[in-house]
């Protein structure tokens, strides 16, 4: 049985769109190599320091670096380390979800944003064992059981992270909080991490107050 929030919490389509054929790191990388090799015979100019094709190899989440070691029984392809919420000339409201019983205390420790706020939330993460295509930030926000927002984020795709670059992080879209007395009070959300095939690599219920100033 579907629990609470799951028939809200699904993501946006496009009409005659298809996911196309996943391709792993090793395709991707044959891929590479093969365009390389046309790209040389064309110009003659092109090698493997060309500062244009390691912008290009970026595009597309490749890199030389060895890859981060896996434990083979950790089958999780994104593992979210920690989530935030950044306000300027505010210190980051961060949750290290490494921590046990971190994402509980999200729904029952709820904070506190000022009425009227510009602020974004981030998040970091690692992806593993293979690319992640298509990962995407979908959340839905209740007062008093009504829905009141539904918010859909493009997190984009990721190659496995290596030892050069660790982990990613991805900041969201600036949002501003409702202001007004009527506006004031108690919001639960619920958001998950989604990605092409429907996967579901984090799913959570939290909760905020908008306040007529900071806590």
């Amino acid at each position: 049985m579907a629990s609470a929030g799951d028939e809200e919490l699904v993501a946006s389509k496009t009409d005659g769109f298809k996911v196309g054929e996943k391709k792993t790191v090793e395709e991707y990388a044959k891929l590479e190599r093969q365009l390389r090799r046309s790209v040389i015979s064309l110009t003659n100019r092109v090698d493997q320091e060309d500062e244009s094709l390691n912008r290009w190899k970026a595009s597309l989440g490749i890199s030389n670096s060895p890859a981060l070691p896996v434990d083979p029984k950790d089958t999780r392809r994104c593992v979210i380390h920690s989530l935030a919420l950044e306000v300027a000339d505010r210190p980051d409201i961060t949750i290290d979800l490494s921590i046990p019983g971190a994402l509980e205390s999200l729904k029952s420790k709820p904070f506190s944003i000022k009425e009227g706020a510009k602020f974004r939330m981030k998040a970091s993460f690692k992806v593993q064992h293979d690319v992640l295509s298509g990962l995407k930030y979908l959340q839905v926000v209740k007062r008093k059981g009504i829905r009141v927002s539904k918010d859909e984020e493009m997190l984009g795709s990721y190659a496995p992270n290596t030892q050069e670059k660790t982990i990613y992080e991805k900041k969201f879209a600036e949002d501003e909080a409702p202001s007004g007395m009527m506006a004031r009070g108690h919001y639960e959300a619920v958001s998950k991490f989604v990605d092409d095939d429907d996967h579901t690599h984090l799913k959570f219920e939290w909760s905020f107050d908008i306040a007529k100033d900071w806590k």
